[in-house]
C-alpha cells in the first residue's frame, strides 16, 4: 500500500519584520541577527490572522491543488501550535467544519515543531492499521512570535519566529509524492528548558504575572541547555536523517533535497555539507524565519515553485522541536519509481 501526497497548501502573512528591528528593539547588531541568525526578515500575523485561521486557510489550498471534494477525507489531523486561539480547543475539529469534511473525524497532536513530521508518520501508520481510512488531512498554524520578549536575551536563539499555515493531502494508493519512513528522536534531558513559565498548574495566570510580561517563552537554564544542545543537536539532524533514507530502502547519495527548518546558517550549511549537498539542495529560509511545524511544507513549496525538486527525486523533510525531538521523513516526488 502506497500513501503518497496529492495536496499542498501554504498561507503566509503580508506583514514583515526586518532584521533590522529586531536588532533594534532587542538591541543587538543588525549583522549578528541577518548572519548568524539568518533572518533579512521574518512573516508576523496580523490581528485576524489567528493560528488555526491560518491553517484553515491552508487546508483549503491543499484541498484544491489535490482536487478532493472535503466530503472525501476521512481525517483530519491538527499538527499546529497550542498557542492559538482559545487555551483548551481541538483545533481539528473546528478545521472539519470551516472546509466541510463532513464525513471525517479529526483530532489534535503535539511534538513542538516536530509536529508536521510526526502528523505524517500517523497519518501513514492509520491508513495501514484502517482500510476504511482513505484520505487524511493534515493541517497546522503557527504564531509564536506573539510569545517572544525580544529583550530577554535567554530567549535570543527564537529571536527568529514568525507565522503562518501550512496543509497537506494525503491519500492511500496513490502514484506519486510516495511518503515513505521516518525517524524520531526525544530526548527528556530537554523537557523543561523552554517554557511559558506561567499560565498552567503549577502557577495559574494572575493580574500581576500578565503585567509582568511571563506569559511569553523563556529558558529556564540557558547555559546549560547550550551545552547540552550542542553535544546532541546537530548529530540527532544527521542520525534522523540518515536513519529515514535507510528505512526507506535509499542511499545518502540519492538524496536530492533537504527540506529543513530555520536555523542558524552554519548548522543549515554543516547538515547539507554532511550528505554533500550544495545551496541549491535546500532552501534556507532567510525571509521568512521559523514558522514552526511549517517550516518543511513552506521549503517543499518553494522548491516545487522554484524547480529545485523534479520528478523522482528523493526529499527528505527535517525538523526539531523543543523539548526536544529531531525527525525526519522521506518522500519520493513524482511518479512512483520502478
Amino acid at each position: 500500500m502506497n500513501v503518497g501526497i496529492t495536496g499542498l497548501g501554504v498561507y503566509l502573512p503580508k506583514k514583515r519584520m526586518t532584521g533590522e528591528e529586531i536588532a533594534r528593539i532587542a538591541n543587538i547588531p543588525v549583522n549578528i541577527v541577518k548572519t548568524k541568525m539568518g533572518i533579512d526578515e521574518k512573516t508576523i500575523a496580523g490581528n485576524d490572522e489567528h493560528t488555526v485561521q491560518m491553517a484553515i486557510w491552508a487546508a483549503k489550498e491543499a484541498i484544491q491543488h489535490a482536487k478532493i471534494n472535503p466530503k472525501a477525507i476521512d481525517v483530519i489531523i491538527y499538527f499546529g501550535e497550542e498557542h492559538k486561539e482559545y487555551p483548551i480547543w481541538t483545533a481539528a475539529i473546528k478545521i472539519q467544519e470551516e472546509i466541510g469534511a463532513t464525513n471525517a473525524w479529526a483530532f489534535d497532536i503535539q511534538l513542538r515543531c516536530g509536529t508536521a513530521i510526526l502528523a505524517m508518520k500517523l497519518a501513514k501508520s492509520l491508513m495501514h492499521s484502517d482500510e476504511n481510512i482513505q484520505t487524511v488531512l493534515l493541517a497546522g498554524g503557527y504564531r509564536n512570535h506573539d510569545l517572544i520578549d525580544y529583550e530577554n536575551p535567554r530567549t535570543r536563539f527564537m529571536f527568529n519566529l514568525g507565522a503562518g499555515g501550512g496543509a497537506l493531502v494525503v491519500e492511500r494508493d496513490a502514484s506519486e509524492n510516495i511518503v515513505y519512513e521516518s525517524d524520531i528522536i526525544t530526548d527528556g534531558s530537554f523537557s523543561e528548558d523552554v517554557i511559558v513559565p506561567v499560565g498552567g498548574t503549577k502557577q495559574p495566570l494572575t493580574p500581576f504575572l500578565l503585567e509582568q510580561g511571563l506569559f511569553r517563552l523563556d529558558v529556564t537554564d540557558p547555559e546549560g541547555m547550550k551545552q547540552r544542545l550542542e553535544q546532541k543537536s546537530l548529530d540527532n539532524f544527521i542520525k534522523v536523517i540518515r536513519n529515514s533514507l535507510m528505512k526507506s530502502g535509499f542511499t545518502e547519495s540519492q538524496l536530492s533535497y533537504l527540506a529543513m527548518l530555520h536555523m542558524k546558517k552554519s548548522a543549515h550549511d554543516y547538515v547539507l555539507k554532511v550528505f554533500d549537498l550544495q545551496d541549491e539542495n535546500s532552501i534556507y529560509l532567510s525571509n521568512y524565519g521559523h514558522i514552526g511545524q511549517i517550516d518543511q511544507i513552506l521549503s517543499l513549496k518553494l522548491a516545487l515553485e522554484e524547480g529545485k525538486i523534479k520528478d523522482g527525486d528523493v526529499v527528505t523533510l527535517v525538523s526539531a522541536g523543543i523539548g526536544y525531538a529531531w525527525g525526519a521523513v522521506t518522500v519520493q516526488w513524482g511518479k512512483q519509481r520502478g
